[in-house]
């Protein structure tokens, strides 16, 4: 089968496998007893295109220097060449007899040959130019490895001056591969790292200078300079790995897509059967080299093997699984460094080779019965934000008696569980234990319903009575969670620079400072516990968060871990600083580490706010603000003037972070009034903070004088109105439906409406311009003779597209029918949605219905070819027709990053599209032979996945 992943591939394979569908139609129209027309002349120029596209092949091959393109080019080459010729000698066949059925056969099979040989050919060339990508990227990695000999600054010189380029020429060589894939989760994280590198390689630079000097001046502080200077290279080298991997990716992984846990592995079963014999022709073949196809073959086994592996129902079975890749990968390490030396052929690495054979076997038949498993215990895979899992329960408690293979009870549980873990982190009182209740209420609720499902007493009254209280608790529960979480950023991402501030001025006090070391052990200890905090906030909040998606909470716990990490290198620096006072070197390693930490606290913080309900944040910081003005009265009746700073210097915190929420909902809004509204309120607050602070100190060095005290007061009472005001304007405004007209009034306008009959005795409506309260409007004259006003012949009624979807959905899909169940999911999602009125929805359904007859042509359940080419043509139109309205629809949309969103998910739609029409084409040349292939269920899952998602955002 064809791949995709670039769009050179697909801009080549597209155009070819256009004039193979219009051959493959032309063959099934001959089949009906029609002429083949005299294709003599297409045939001769597609001939003169291959033999160009030969003779470029083989000089490439001949000047090329990549032994494994030497071994895969010609294969490719030599098939196209056959295909060519073949279609040639059907074509002067075909002109001499053109009902001559075993030319028409011939000639399909050399149109298949040209498109699986081109394919093939095009991969064999660009695996070639990512080997040398992924070269230049071993080489960088490998010379990053000397870091760990370098003792002198001669040494760090040469260093640089030699891994500079290497950098340059890496980033640059994997910036134009990521502008050239097609998937977007492979272009995202290529970007990431060479992001993550660019931050990574001057610290790296500045921790080398540092153990240098530190190491020549015998400084003890040394070894911990030394293991900065590790972690960076381990973290440079982590990124480098990670842009390997993907550069050797040719399909969109499981990370694109959101699927059954049952319907995943089954695809990963056929996917691994796809590439077992090239990878044991590989195994078999004494003389192959290390990297070539066959042994990347093997390589995708094993990778799916442990895509497998993240989906067993059974934990026990997935460990088997992860051992068996690990010792498979052993071995075949172990061989490849017996063929690199010449003894391929040994009896050590044949016996080898045959281990390996048996180990991929018993890799397989572990896989196959994890699939059985997942089938037969219907596993799905949760979703992963509460959102959607409040989705999946509410799916559920609307037909509690509809078998769903425990998957809404899963998610309700989830949530339940969810909501427990959030209260673990809440301080005790009133929020902790309202939270508790609902979890206890909801699991009460769930038991009783699932006690009911299991004795078939689902569809009861009861039964539906328990299952509209749980879903008022899930509600409820969901509500309180959101608070919960939004109360939690707002207090522990209230002061994120302050301990590091603290820990530099504790690395860098002057010698003489009492209890230095004492002192700076103190402020460490409080960095690494506010880092924790930061931490552990950011996963709960990604996992808990109400509006958020997989991405954006991949993206919070990347980040999270990333600053995890990054903490103790903060302490380690900071220590050096404080133990080699003046030490230049230490210092500025030490800022570089500071900076990359702010950065990705910053970057936290970010992600944190986008994916924080901003109501929900607002509703929070009010509070937090109001709590904090009750400690300042508290504080002045007990003349406390430490709390009294405290607690100001927390609402001028607060009303800092309201600022910088508000300018990032102004920057994402391109509604005038709204920003208009909200700069106003943001002004106002922004002019009473500093007023607030100034009465606040002056209240602070007089606690107990009542002047003091009633000018904080008026000051602190106009900030938390202007607090208010700023929640107010980021509230959607809701519109009031206009009020029904009198009766009186529709009357009237009634009557201003006749029906008259022309000279052409046909009616006519005329608006009277008379005052409409001169009389009843005259009655129409009596019909004349029947023969001249004869009733028009009746339409015939036209069909209910909800009528026809419901039809043809009626039945829950099979497993085995990856094209049918995904049309069933995109049209589960539509039917959430109004079609009156939406083009896109219509859209949408068309899409759902076209699917379904997409599958069944596949699968070889009626029709022709030419439909099953057709189809796949308008499954492409109408995504198409998908992406032209979304596009209209975020012209329009005044908020900026959900109209990016929205156009990063329509840029996917027309790529998919297209390999979907290829696909169909190749299916079509089959003549009856069966392909299972992957790219049915990736392409279809993908194409359904956006287009819900455009549904969603909109």
């Amino acid at each position: 089968m064809p791949v995709f992943h670039t769009k050179t591939i697909e801009s080549i394979l597209e155009p070819v496998a256009q004039q193979v569908s219009r051959l493959v139609i032309l063959h099934e129209e001959a089949e009906d007893g029609n002429a083949m027309p005299d294709l003599s002349q297409s045939v001769a120029t597609v001939k003169h295109a291959v033999d160009n596209l030969i003779q470029i092949g083989y000089e490439t091959v001949n000047t090329s220097d990549d032994s494994i393109l030497k071994q895969d080019m010609p294969p490719a080459l030599q098939r196209v060449e056959e295909a060519a010729t073949s279609l040639l000698e059907a074509s002067n066949m075909l002109k001499e007899d053109p009902f001559f059925a075993p030319a028409r056969k011939k000639l399909i099979n050399g149109s298949r040959g040209i498109l699986q040989g081109t394919s093939a050919l095009l991969l064999a060339f660009d695996e070639s130019e990512v080997r040398k990508i992924i070269a230049q990227c071993r080489r960088v990695l490998e010379y990053i490895g000397i870091t760990e000999v370098i003792e002198s600054m001669d040494d760090l010189v040469t260093f640089v001056k030699n891994i500079s380029p290497g950098l340059t020429r890496m980033t640059k060589q994997v910036d134009d591969r990521e502008k050239e894939l097609t998937h977007q989760v492979h272009k995202d994280i290529l970007l990431r790292c060479l992001e993550e590198i660019k931050v990574l390689t001057p610290v790296l630079i500045s921790g080398i200078k540092t153990y240098i000097q530190l190491l020549s001046s015998n400084s003890p502080s040394s070894a911990d300079a030394k293991n900065n200077r590790d972690h960076t290279c381990k973290a440079v080298g982590v990124e480098i790995e990670e842009i390997i991997r993907v550069l050797q990716l040719t399909s969109a992984g499981e990370d694109d897509i959101e699927a059954d846990d049952a319907a995943i592995l089954k695809n990963v079963l056929n996917e691994m059967e796809q590439r077992q014999q090239e990878a044991h022709d590989w195994l078999r073949d004494t003389q192959s080299l290390p990297g070539a196809s066959g042994e990347k073959a093997l390589h995708d086994m094993l990778a799916s093997a442990l895509v497998a592996a993240g989906r067993c129902p059974n934990p026990r079975d997935a460990e088997v699984i992860k051992k068996t890749v690990s010792d498979v990968q052993s071995m075949v390490n172990a061989l490849n460094e017996l063929r690199a030396s010449g003894q391929g052929d040994s009896v050590q690495a044949q016996a080898l080779a045959k281990g390996i054979e048996e180990k991929l076997a018993d890799l397989k038949s572990l896989v196959l019965q994890a699939s059985s498993s997942a089938e037969k215990s219907g596993a799905k895979q949760l979703a992963h934000t509460l959102k959607s899992q409040i989705e999946a329960a509410l799916r559920w408690l609307r037909n509690p008696a509809a078998f769903d293979h425990g998957y809404g009870e899963q998610a309700t549980r989830a949530i339940i569980a969810d909501g427990r873990r959030l209260a673990a982190t809440l301080p005790p009182g009133k929020d902790r234990d309202q939270l508790l209740k609902l979890c206890n209420d909801a699991e009460v609720c769930v038991n009783q319903l699932s006690d009911l499902c299991h004795r078939g007493m689902g569809g009861t009254p009861q039964a539906k009575a328990v299952a509209r209280a749980l879903a008022e608790k899930l509600n409820e529960l969901s509500e309180s969670m959101t608070s919960a979480v939004a109360e939690k950023v707002v207090e522990d991402f209230l002061d994120v620079g302050g301990p590091l501030k603290a820990l530099t001025a504790a690395a860098t006090a002057p010698l003489e400072t009492p209890h230095r070391e004492k002192i700076f052990q103190e402020k460490a200890d409080q960095f690494q516990g506010h880092s924790c905090t930061l931490v552990e906030t950011g996963k709960i909040a990604a996992a808990n968060s109400g509006v958020q998606t997989k991405h954006s909470i991949e993206a919070v716990n990347k980040t999270a871990k990333q600053l995890a990490d990054l903490s103790p290198v903060v302490v380690t620096s900071a220590k050096v600083v404080l133990m080699n006072p003046g030490q230049e070197a230490a210092v500025e390693h030490f800022n570089l580490v500071k900076q990359q930490w702010a950065d990705n606290v910053e970057k936290l913080k970010t992600l944190m706010d986008e994916n924080t309900d901003t109501q929900s944040f607002m509703k929070a910081t009010e509070a937090a603000i109001l709590s904090d003005t009750s400690r300042i009265e508290e504080a002045i009746v007990t003349a406390d003037s430490q709390a009294i700073v405290d607690n100001a210097a927390n609402i001028a915190r607060r009303s800092n972070r309201i600022l910088q929420v508000a300018q990032q909902e102004v920057d994402n809004s391109e509604d005038p009034l709204f920003q208009q509204e909200l700069k106003l309120a943001s002004d106002k607050l922004k002019a009473v903070v500093p007023q607030m602070v100034k009465n606040a100190k002056s209240l602070t060095l007089n606690p107990r004088s009542s002047q003091h005290g009633q000018n904080w007061r008026k000051e602190n009472d106009v900030l938390v109105d202007c607090v208010r005001g700023i929640r107010l304007a980021v509230t959607p405004k809701t519109h009031p439906h206009p009020p029904p007209l009198s009766p009186y009034a529709a009357q009237a306008d009634i009557s201003q409406l006749s029906l008259v009959l022309d000279e052409e005795h046909n009616y006519e409506n005329i608006w009277k311009s008379d005052d409409v309260h001169d009389g009843a409007p005259p009655r129409p004259p009596p019909p004349g003779d029947s023969n001249d006003l004869a009733a028009p012949p009746r339409p015939p009624l036209p069909v209910d597209p909800d009528a026809e979807m419901e039809r043809v959905f009626q039945q829950q899909p099979q497993e085995n029918q990856p094209i049918m169940l995904a049309a069933h999911t995109l049209h589960q999602e539509v039917k959430h949605w109004e079609s009156a009125d939406n083009e896109l929805v219509t859209a949408a359904k068309q899409m759902a219905l076209l699917m379904a007859k997409l599958s069944s042509l596949v699968r070889g359940e009626g029709g022709s070819k030419k439909e099953l080419i057709d189809t796949a043509r308008k499954v492409a139109e109408q995504s198409a027709v998908v992406t032209k309205l979304a596009k209209g629809l975020a012209a329009e949309c005044t908020d900026r990053r959900m109209r990016t969103n929205l156009l990063q998910v329509c840029e996917r739609i027309p790529t998919i599209g297209t390999q979907l029409k290829i696909l169909c084409t190749v299916k079509a040349t089959m003549l009856g032979a069966q392909e299972s292939s992957k790219y049915w269920f990736w392409l279809v899952l993908l194409l359904v996945g956006v287009t819900c998602d455009i549904l969603h955002k909109l």
